[in-house]
């Protein structure tokens, strides 16, 4: 017992003053000025005269473009476009919403769509006023999705998966009220990143799991990992000249607020990029060791960091591949883009387009990389010190359960060795004649 508040103590010891000066900091790097004074364009803005309206497809048909017509009034000869025949959602007769060739080359848009159009009639009259297709209306299908994936969590993992739910809410609150105001008012980006990641963490973890030493060990790591994610990407930054200038978003950002910092933000962004990964492999790292440990209590320290740590290298190897093909996935059409061009694919992978997502994998998976054994080592000193919990005996008369395959893998993975020898042998003869006689 005693053993056991030692150890919890110095836990506490290490976290509480890291939550006392990430919450110190959070205060001091609070965004204090107002920034309704920046104007950004909005991009569904309409001139006077025109609006936005919103329709719902009835038919789509190949016909003579509505913006011809002031081509064959003057004699020329109209051009071929899909029309989209829209019912106008503020009700009227059908509007013909003529489709951009890129819209057009897709087929996504049917009957039943609803769709978000410009309307030009306050500004062209005549009957070649044309309407033009601007983008799809995706509250509902969106609203569906989250509504599903939100009662998938909560049937599997019950309580704790609407716990996790409810902690991703929150951690988007830090993001949209601390990080991205303060990043917009020129606060220091390494520091905004760094302590709105770990106020995100020390929230959605205790929240999510609960106060315990296996959640508190997966905490230190996950700061560890943080820390060390924080100093690469600052060192990369600067290294590889992370400009990010080049984008459309780019340069309307720093248009419409100077003080931003486009490099900062790119630093921060890395930072945030991999906290889901990241505290992927250190909750899982702790809770593997204490489920190994309770499986096997008389497992020796070398020997149950050696068994968790198998478990954490296989984790390694998939996660990086993890980290890799999300950001492949979400760049996709930039690497086909870049793969046409006729360079080498060292001078793509450098280039300007994707340099950033190249240093943003290799840094997330060098901290996460990096978290893992000392996760694994904190958890493995902790959990000798803490103990397992009591074990549950079947009452009398009832046979045990039989242990599952996973359970048979982790007692094999505790008690054997890399190269398949028994960790703990079957005691000899004379050892077994010796406990005998004594």
């Amino acid at each position: 017992m005693g053993t056991r508040r030692r150890a919890n103590f110095l836990l506490s010891a290490i976290l509480v003053p890291l939550g006392v000066i990430t919450l110190l900091g959070m205060i001091l790097l609070w965004p204090g000025s107002d920034a309704s004074g920046i104007q950004v364009a909005d991009p569904l803005a309409t001139a006077p005269g025109t609006s936005m309206d919103v329709g719902t497809v009835q038919r789509v048909v190949l016909e003579d473009c509505p913006s011809s017509q002031p081509t064959v009034d003057a004699g020329g000869e109209a051009q071929q476009c899909l029309v989209a025949h829209t019912q106008p959602d503020a009700g009227g007769s059908l509007v013909p919403v003529e489709l951009n060739p890129e819209i057009a080359r897709s087929g996504q848009v049917e009957a039943g769509d609803s769709i978000r159009y410009l309307n030009l009639d306050g500004v062209i009259s005549g009957a070649g006023a044309p309407y033009i297709f601007v983008d799809f209306v995706r509250t509902l299908p969106v609203a569906a999705l989250a509504v599903l994936y939100a009662v998938v969590v909560v049937s599997v993992a019950r309580w704790r998966g609407l716990r996790a739910i409810i902690g991703l809410v929150g951690a988007l609150i830090v993001l949209a009220q601390f990080m991205l105001p303060g990043l917009v008012e020129g606060k220091p980006p390494l520091l905004v990143g760094l302590v709105g990641s770990v106020v995100i963490m020390f929230g959605v973890l205790y929240f999510a799991h609960g106060f315990s030493a296996r959640t508190s060990t997966a905490l230190l790591g996950t700061i560890f990992g943080l820390a060390i994610t924080a100093l690469l990407a600052a060192w990369a930054t600067d290294t590889a000249n992370l400009t990010g200038v080049g984008s459309d978003s780019s340069s309307a950002l720093i248009n419409a607020a100077p003080e931003v910092s486009l490099s900062g933000i790119i630093l921060c962004g890395l930072i945030i990029s991999g906290l889901g990964v990241l505290n992927d492999v250190t909750i899982t790292q702790s809770s593997a060791v204490w489920e190994l440990y309770e499986l096997a209590p008389g497992t020796s320290t070398r020997r149950l960091f050696a068994g968790a740590m198998r478990i954490g290298r296989d984790h390694i190897a998939s996660t990086v591949y993890t980290i890799a093909f999300a950001y492949a996935g979400a760049a996709l059409p930039l690497l086909i883009l870049v793969s046409l061009q006729d360079s080498s694919l060292v001078s793509t992978l450098t280039s300007g387009e994707l340099v950033e997502e190249v240093v943003r994998t290799l840094v997330g998976s060098i901290g996460l990389v990096l978290a893992i054994p000392v996760t694994t080592l904190i958890a493995v000193l902790v959990v000798k010190a803490v103990g397992a919990r009591a074990v549950h005996h079947p009452p009398a008369g009832h046979a045990a359960d039989e242990p599952t395959p996973a359970v048979l893998a982790a007692e094999e993975s505790v008690h054997t060795h890399a190269g398949g020898v028994p960790a703990d042998p079957l005691p000899s003869r004379r050892e077994l004649r010796g406990q005998r006689e004594r």
